[in-house]
């Protein structure tokens, strides 16, 4: 997952698991924003969000399937006691 903002800086977040993607179960996905912010990434000021899969350097052809994306949120952090 990659946010980006106004000005072309983009943080980008990989998921642990590279086969994810091969999983035929719901998986859920939560990715700290502070990764972002220790990019570059003004958390104030998203312009974009993209979602992907595989190397974006180095795309490879085939892969078939369906993927769903849902609830994508932010929760406010669990305050620390």
């Amino acid at each position: 997952m990659a946010l980006a903002n106004d000005n072309g800086t983009t943080g980008v977040s990989y998921h642990d698991n590279t086969e994810v993607t091969l999983l035929n179960t719901w998986k859920e996905w939560r990715i700290d924003l502070q990764l972002f912010a220790d990019q570059g990434i003004d958390l104030t000021n998203i312009k974009k969000i993209s979602i992907g899969i595989g190397d974006k350097s180095n795309p490879q052809p085939g892969g078939t399937g369906v993927m769903y994306f849902d609830d994508i949120r932010l929760y406010r952090p669990i305050p620390e006691l």
